[in-house]
């Protein structure tokens, strides 16, 4: 059965990264082959993921060939190859889920977005794992917060406290 994922914020080959963002490796290379890892051991080929902005330094096309499942990539201010869809718009539980880079698109363009709830987002690192702003949940799915792996919406929900089991939001 196909399964779907999300995530954000790998940053492959950009050292600095781990630095600005706590990140428990020693160097580049270490932080790459953990990464590639993780996230093989969990998405399969024929799983879908969304991911969410900022892959990698430079080179987005060598290490989309060492990642399994089918890549869905939304674009993220660091990336710079052939990425194109800047959000997407998906349906589960019955309400619409906005997948964003950047969660601050979506605050200052309230009248286009005004009708969604929830958002998933990259861009913020380690800050915040998920907030609340009035009626809008936003959830970061970056590595940073998800011990350097793509989640699924099950873990999305759980972490908002509006899962009920049978994939259905309670809130």
């Amino acid at each position: 059965m196909t399964k779907i994922y999300f995530t954000a914020d790998t940053h492959f080959d950009h050292e600095n990264i781990i630095g600005h963002c706590n990140r428990p490796f020693k160097n580049v290379g270490q932080m790459n082959h953990a990464l590639i890892s993780n996230w093989n051991k969990v998405v399969q080929k024929k799983d879908i993921v969304f991911f969410l902005g900022d892959l990698s330094f430079n080179n987005d096309d060598e290490f989309l060939k060492k990642l399994n499942g089918n890549i869905i990539h939304i674009k993220g201010n660091h990336d710079h190859g052939t990425t194109i869809i800047k959000e997407v718009l998906i349906k589960y539980g019955g309400k619409e889920w906005l997948l964003i880079h950047d969660s601050g698109i979506f605050y200052e363009n309230k009248m286009k977005y005004c009708d969604i709830r929830y958002v998933l987002c990259g861009h913020v690192h380690e800050k915040w794992k998920h907030k609340r702003i009035k009626d809008k949940i936003c959830v970061n799915v970056g590595v940073d917060v998800w011990n350097f792996k793509p989640i699924t919406i099950q873990d999305i929900l759980t972490e908002i406290g509006g899962y009920n089991g049978n994939g259905r939001t309670t809130s």
